[in-house]
C-alpha cells in the first residue's frame, strides 16, 4: 500500500488547448488536506469499532450453564459452554486484554516501520490486518476460544501501529495554525465507540454474533480501498493537488522537517527528553481517567444507577459522540489563540492540557458523593467531553517538539508505550478496589484515586512541557542540503541584482 511516486509535477496553467476534464475542476475545490482529515477521522472510527465489537459479541460467545441470556441470542452456540462463572470470567478477562497487552508493545515497532516504509504503508496495512482479523473471528470462535485470544493480539499488534504512522504525516501536511483542528480528527474514535454500542446491539439480536465481525471487518477492507487510492505520505507526492495548497503547505510547515529517508531516528535523545516524559506522563493521567468511564461507566451505571441494559448502551455510548464535537471545538479554539497570538504555544498546550485532567479529576471526584442522578449524569457527562481538550493540548505536544517524518512517529511511540498501559491498569485497579459492583463506598475510592492520579501527573507536565523543538529533532544539513542552500541563495542575490 505504500506509494513511492516521484516528485510532483505541476500542470501548465496557461494552456489553453488542454482539456480539463468537469471532475478535476471538483477536485481543485476540495482540499487535499481535508481529504486526510477525512482518513485519518474515518481510518480511527473503523478502527475502534473493530477493537470494541468484541465486547458485545462476547455476551453470545462465552455463557456458563446458568445463562438465560443465551436462548434469546441468534446465531451459533456459544464458544464456552457448561463452564463455571470462575471460568468464563477468566476466559473473558483473557480476550480483552490480550488486546490491550499487544497494542502497547508494538508502540515502539510503530515508530520504527513508519520511520522506513511512510505512513501509507503502516496505517494501511495495519488497519487491512486488523480488517481481515475481524472477518476471520467467527471461524476461530468455532475453533477454540483461544485461535480467538491470537486473532485478538495480533489485531491489537495492528493497531498500535497505527497511531505513530499517522502522527508521523501531520508535520509534513499540517500547518502549525491548522495542526489543533487536524488533531480533531484523531477523536473519530470517540465516534467510532459510540455508535458501536448501538449498531452491535442491533446486530446481535436481529442476525447473531458472527454478523457483528463480518460488518466491522467489511467497512474495515471498505476503507482501505479508500486509504490505498486518496492518501500520500507528502503533498508533493499527491497527484491531484492543487499548485496552489502545494505551495502553501510547503510555505508554512515547519522548516525543520525532513524528508523522512534521511531522518535517523534519535532514540537514545528520545528516552532521555524531560519534554517527552512530561507528554508520557501527563497522558497517564489521562488515560487513566477516560478508561474510568469507558471500561467501568456501564458497571456503574448497571449496578449502581440501575439503568437497564437500553438505557445503559445509549448513556455509554453518548458522551463520546459529544467528544468529537467538543475535541473539534477546543481544537478551533486553540488554533485561533495561536493564529491571534492571545498565546504562546507552550502556553495553548498547557492550558488545553490542564483542562483535559484538573476538571475532570475534580469532577470524577464529586460523581462518588451526588446523589441526584440527573445531576450525576450532567457532571459525568462534562467530565468525558473535557477529556478531549487533550488533543489541543498534550496530543499536539508530540509533533511540536519533533516535526520531523520519522521523530514525531517515535515520541508519540516512546509516550504510547508508557501511557496506554494505563489502558489495562486503570480497568485491573479499580476491579481490584470494587469487590462488590454495587457499593458506592467502593466506587468513590476508584473515582478518588482516578482524581488523584489525573491531577498529579498534569503537575509534571506543568514543570517540564514544552512546545519548542528539541535539538535532537535538528540534524546537521547534509551536502546536498548545503549545495542546495547555496543555489537559492545565488539566486536570490541575482534576483535583487536585476530588479536593482
Amino acid at each position: 500500500m505504500y506509494d513511492s511516486r516521484g516528485s510532483y509535477s505541476a500542470p501548465l496553467e496557461n494552456d489553453s488547448s488542454t482539456f480539463v476534464p468537469r471532475y478535476r475542476h471538483l477536485n481543485d475545490k476540495i482540499p487535499a488536506r481535508l481529504v486526510l482529515y477525512f482518513l485519518s477521522w474515518s481510518g480511527f472510527l473503523v478502527s475502534f469499532m473493530m477493537r470494541n465489537d468484541m465486547n458485545f459479541a462476547l455476551v453470545a460467545m462465552i455463557s456458563n450453564d446458568n445463562s438465560t441470556h443465551n436462548q434469546s441470542i441468534i446465531g451459533p452456540q456459544p464458544v464456552l459452554v457448561g463452564g463455571t462463572e470462575d471460568q468464563t470470567s477468566i476466559v473473558k478477562s483473557v480476550i480483552i486484554s490480550s488486546f490491550y497487552w499487544c497494542y502497547v508493545l508494538s508502540q515502539v515497532a510503530g515508530g520504527v516501520a513508519t520511520e522506513m516504509f511512510g505512513t501509507k504503508c503502516v496505517f494501511g496495512w495495519s488497519q487491512l490486518a486488523t480488517a481481515l482479523c475481524s472477518v476471520l473471528m467467527p471461524l476461530a470462535a468455532q475453533l477454540h476460544y483461544i485461535a480467538v485470544i491470537v486473532l485478538r493480539s495480533i489485531q491489537g499488534f495492528a493497531s498500535g501501529l497505527t497511531w505513530p504512522a499517522m502522527y508521523a504525516i501531520v508535520g509534513y501536511w499540517i500547518p502549525l495554525t491548522e495542526r489543533s483542528r487536524f488533531m480533531s480528527s484523531f477523536q473519530g474514535f470517540s465516534i467510532g465507540i459510540g455508535l458501536t454500542y448501538p449498531l452491535c446491539g442491533f446486530i446481535l439480536s436481529e442476525f447473531g454474533w458472527p454478523y457483528i465481525f463480518y460488518t466491522t471487518g467489511t467497512l474495515g477492507i471498505g476503507w482501505c480501498l479508500l486509504w490505498y487510492f486518496l492518501a500520500y505520505n507528502t503533498p508533493r507526492e499527491h497527484p491531484r493537488i492543487t499548485k496552489k495548497e502545494l505551495n502553501y503547505i510547503e510555505l508554512n510547515v515547519s522548516n525543520e522537517v525532513k524528508k523522512f529517508n534521511r531522518v535517523k531516528v534519535p532514540w537514545l535523545q528520545i528516552f532521555r527528553s524531560l519534554p517527552a516524559w512530561a507528554i508520557a506522563i501527563t497522558t497517564f493521567g489521562r488515560i487513566f481517567i477516560h478508561y474510568i468511564f469507558i471500561v467501568n461507566g456501564p458497571t456503574f451505571m448497571g449496578n449502581v444507577l440501575k439503568f437497564n441494559f437500553e438505557t445503559n448502551g445509549f448513556l455509554s455510548g453518548m458522551p463520546f459522540i459529544g467528544s468529537y464535537i467538543s475535541s473539534v471545538f477546543f481544537c478551533y479554539v486553540a488554533d485561533k489563540l495561536l493564529l491571534y497570538k492571545v498565546l504562546r504555544l507552550t502556553n495553548v498546550r498547557k492550558v488545553f492540557t490542564a483542562l483535559s485532567q484538573i476538571i475532570p479529576g475534580i469532577l470524577i471526584y464529586c460523581i462518588g458523593h451526588i446523589d441526584n442522578v440527573h445531576i450525576l449524569l450532567t457532571v459525568w457527562f462534562i467530565a468525558v467531553i473535557f477529556i478531549t481538550a487533550s488533543y489541543a493540548g498534550a496530543m499536539a505536544n508530540i509533533i511540536d517538539i519533533a516535526p520531523n517524518y520519522g521523530h514525531s512517529a517515535a515520541v508519540l511511540a516512546f509516550c504510547q508505550t508508557i501511557h496506554m498501559s494505563a489502558s489495562f491498569i486503570s480497568p485491573l485497579t479499580a476491579g481490584f478496589i470494587v469487590t462488590q459492583e454495587d457499593s458506592i463506598e467502593q466506587w468513590r475510592n476508584v473515582f478518588q484515586v482516578s482524581a488523584i492520579i489525573s491531577i498529579c501527573t498534569y503537575g509534571f507536565y506543568q514543570i517540564f512541557g514544552t512546545a519548542e523543538i528539541q535539538t535532537w529533532n535538528k540534524e546537521t544539513p547534509t551536502d546536498a542540503d548545503l549545495r542546495e542552500g547555496k543555489i537559492l541563495s545565488k539566486a536570490k542575490e541575482n534576483k535583487s541584482i536585476d530588479e536593482n
